[in-house]
């Protein structure tokens, strides 16, 4: 391994590009810390730091062998700006819409659009049984126990971003598979049961 210390940037990418993990390895430690600084410097969150860094890393050994690259020091910089401003458009939305879902009016159903949504709830729980069994474990956590993203992360042992991940893989399953329910819902609340 110390001879791969001596060797440069461009020297260890063409090596990394054909596999070489003691190469991709020595890029890792040159770098990780001057990214994790860049990431930290603006989320204020080591464990985000720490997974977007991982992400950036990932992604350059995912490609290694199609990614042309002149300065590496600037590519991963680059890469690692970008993901942390993904993380906060992200989080923005997630705040924007977790403020959107407390200040909205509740809409008072009849007995009988109460039965039309109890019926849409056991589709949307039927839904979720269909998710893989983390993905359903995640989810459940999070919403029949209200748990945190960190709570259930320490619960369960993996990372946050695997959390949020599962969370948006569960969100976007069931967003698909029950798109007409929503619709229902919406006609409910505007015209009650006139229109049944």
């Amino acid at each position: 391994m110390r001879e791969y210390h001596s060797y440069d940037n461009n020297t260890l990418l063409g090596l990394m590009s054909k596999s070489n993990e003691l190469a991709f390895t020595e890029l890792y430690n040159r770098f990780w810390q001057k990214l994790l600084g860049i990431a930290y410097s603006r989320l204020q969150d080591t464990q985000l730091a720490e997974d977007i860094v991982q992400d950036v890393f990932a992604s350059l050994w995912n490609n290694r062998e199609k990614v042309e690259i002149d300065s590496l020091e600037n590519y991963l910089a680059s890469a690692t700006k970008y993901l942390v401003l993904a993380t906060i458009k992200r989080k923005e939305r997630e705040r924007l819409y977790n403020n959107h879902s407390f200040n909205s009016p509740v809409i008072e159903l009849s007995i009988e659009s109460s039965l039309h949504y109890k019926r849409i709830l056991e589709k949307v729980n039927m839904e979720v049984e269909k998710l893989p069994e983390r993905c359903r474990l995640i989810f459940k956590y999070s919403r029949n126990n209200g748990m945190p993203i960190n709570s259930i992360a320490k619960e369960l042992h993996i990372s946050p971003k695997t959390v949020e991940n599962q969370l948006n893989k569960a969100l976007k399953h069931l967003r698909t598979s029950i798109k007409t329910f929503y619709s229902f819902i919406f006609i409910l609340a505007l015209f009650g049961n006139s229109c049944f």
